[in-house]
């Protein structure tokens, strides 16, 4: 199992969501059709990355297609998104995907696992194969023929090749979030994500 990264937290972020006194007309119609909270505010992630509008611009609709769009079955696709979360430090990812997991169907005992890897007792053989495809990814940057093999016995090739960058897109994210120091909303917390840190 790979090291779990040590991000640094509750640190000023580097970068600090963009206020909305600041927003000029094109970063208004971006953020527009951006996701938002019950609440009614936009998330962190967003207001920082408009920072940089065409990039923004660009990344939305595919990150859309892979979150809300995409083949895999939500479970599938939390599952894969909290344990690259956990192999790469990423509070925020975590924090923002638990509820998401939780609606999808990823219970409690899931959750209190991921930490602990594929090996972990009580994985099914499928949830098993997609933790061991994240950390291969994570790892190796590749997925061995075993766990392939494993994954293909469950899913098509476009769901296969799905796999390997919605595991790559959390990475790229996760990067961004540590780097920058995104803060996660009040409200979102990261239950299964603090209590493990100092045991990895």
């Amino acid at each position: 199992m790979p090291q779990r990264h040590q991000a640094a937290r509750d640190t000023r972020p580097r970068l600090e969501p963009l206020p909305e006194k600041q927003w000029d007309p094109r970063t208004r119609e971006l953020l527009a059709a951006a996701p938002r909270d019950p609440e009614g505010g936009i998330p962190n992630i967003f207001t920082t990355l408009v920072r940089h509008p065409d990039l923004y611009e660009r990344f939305m609709p595919f990150g859309g297609q892979l979150l809300g769009r995409g083949l895999l079955p939500a479970r599938v696709r939390e599952l894969l998104i909290l344990r690259t979360a956990w192999n790469t430090g990423a509070r925020y990812e975590w924090g923002r995907h638990l509820p998401l997991a939780r609606a999808a169907g990823v219970t409690d005992a899931d959750i209190d696992r991921i930490g602990e890897g594929p090996e972990a007792p009580g994985w099914t053989d499928l949830q098993r194969h997609l933790i061991r495809a994240a950390d291969e990814l994570h790892g190796d940057a590749g997925v061995s023929d075993a766990t392939w093999a494993g994954l293909a016995e469950h899913f098509g090739d476009a769901e296969l090749i799905e796999i390997t960058l919605l595991v790559g897109q959390y990475h790229m994210v996760a990067y961004f979030l540590n780097a920058t120091g995104v803060r996660l909303e009040p409200g979102f917390d990261s239950t299964g994500f603090e209590e493990r840190a100092d045991s990895s």
